[in-house]
């Protein structure tokens, strides 16, 4: 069996990013990717800049003795000063711009104003409470480079150099179908031996939360000939195929007979608990269509098969998928985080695969583990707040230092 690791190399090395681009108003490009280094214009502040509510003075002046000074101009925020005349004070507020010939600002908590005057209660240094010009951002530097995702914060910082807009990647592509007549919508009435199709919801929200541009074909018969349909159809507009169950070897496992037939196909049996199986491929396009598609060669459309059991699908695609659709979208850094904690619990047995464990931080800040760790009880995904990475054959002792990669980390 492949290890997490050794298959996840093997994905993002066959990922391909997109080469379409789209420009966008910097409000509207939340989570897209950036297909273009963002270069700040201008330095930021563009002037130096007060960082308290106070006076802005000549520090020479104060030196001589005299510290009561007649208050020479009062500057907001967004007006531009005088230069301060020798021998006099500023009234200046916080963001506002240091007169020219001003070198220090005294807070208005070490000052007294007297009508036009102020009596100066501290001896300041040069620099005292300014921001310098460029502070934050030099003028010709990259504030943002080409692959970054674009949280909030970072769209701040674009508009803080005045990006209007951006360039950035188009969005992935994504097809994906279920199979399984044993498959129900919430809504409709259950029959005997069917369930609902829980994970079409689990997906489709993942897929959401990446900016995937999704086409949902449902639930597909569980036929050959309709497998393969579905997938010749899907493979003529989009990057990537997902699919959930139906990747076995049994009789009514008509997903890898449909892949091999319209493309090729890898089953993976990967050293991890929950979620062993995963088949990785790709599909062709019939007639050469979408030239701006991403693929594993110019003529395809990627392939990934999903285990059926909820949890090994919610697991194995925030582990495997969410990187590969990442890196196709073009970002480059695309591997959790992941935060060092105390298990607060012990799990004598250990498994020879890789288990990720649903777990939450208690009040104390250790590890909580879920009971029940069977990968059909979604319950524990909605408890957790995360997954303990536990490697093979290894025992957990209360108290020892587990690795934990939270939820926030995967879901985005």
């Amino acid at each position: 069996m492949l290890s997490t690791a050794e298959a996840l190399v093997t994905l993002l090395g066959a990922a391909r990013a997109v080469e379409g681009t789209e420009t966008l108003p910097t409000l509207g490009a939340l989570n897209r990717v950036l297909a273009a280094d963002v270069v700040s214009s201008l330095d930021v502040p563009p002037m130096n800049t007060s960082s308290m509510d106070g006076y802005a003075v000549r520090v020479a002046d104060l030196s001589q003795g005299d510290r009561r000074l007649p208050v020479s101009q009062r500057i907001p925020a967004g007006h531009a000063p005088q230069p301060l005349a020798a021998g006099t004070a500023a009234r200046i507020f916080t963001g506002a711009t240091v007169p020219p010939g001003a070198d220090a600002v005294v807070m208005q908590e070490q000052a007294e104003a007297d009508g036009n005057e102020v009596s100066i209660l501290h001896t300041p240094k040069a620099g005292e409470w300014i921001t310098q010009q460029g502070a934050d951002i030099r003028s010709g530097s990259v504030i943002l480079p080409a692959g970054t995702r674009l949280t909030p914060q970072a769209l701040g910082l674009a508009a803080s150099v005045g990006s209007a807009s951006l360039t950035v990647a188009r969005r992935v592509k994504v097809a994906v179908f279920f199979t399984g007549d044993e498959l129900t919508m919430p809504g409709e009435p259950l029959k005997p031996g069917a369930i609902y199709n829980s994970n079409r919801f689990t997906l489709r929200s993942l897929l959401d939360n990446l900016g995937c541009d999704v086409t949902d074909y449902g639930i597909v018969p569980d036929r050959l000939d309709a497998t393969r349909a579905t997938l010749r159809e899907a493979s003529q507009a989009h990057d990537l195929i997902l699919t959930c169950g139906g990747v076995s070897v049994g009789e009514e496992d008509h997903v890898k007979p449909a892949v091999e037939a319209e493309g090729h196909l890898s089953m993976w049996q990967i050293a991890m608990k929950p979620g062993k199986p995963l088949a990785f491929g790709a599909v062709r396009r019939a007639g050469g269509n979408g030239a701006d598609l991403a693929a594993s060669a110019s003529n395809e459309t990627y392939f990934i098969g999903l285990p059926g059991n909820p949890v090994s699908t919610f697991v194995t695609f925030l582990l495997f998928v969410r990187p590969f659709i990442l890196r196709v979208a073009g970002v480059r850094t695309v591997s959790p985080r992941a935060l060092s904690l105390r298990a607060d619990f012990s799990q004598s047995k250990a498994d020879r695969r890789n288990e990720f464990l649903r777990a939450r931080i208690n009040p104390a800040g250790g590890l909580e583990l879920f009971p029940n760790q069977s990968s059909a009880v979604l319950t524990s995904t909605v408890w957790g707040d995360g997954l303990i990475d536990n490697p093979p054959n290894h025992a957990i002792t209360t108290g020892e230092t587990v690795r934990f990669i939270p939820f926030s980390e995967l879901l985005g």
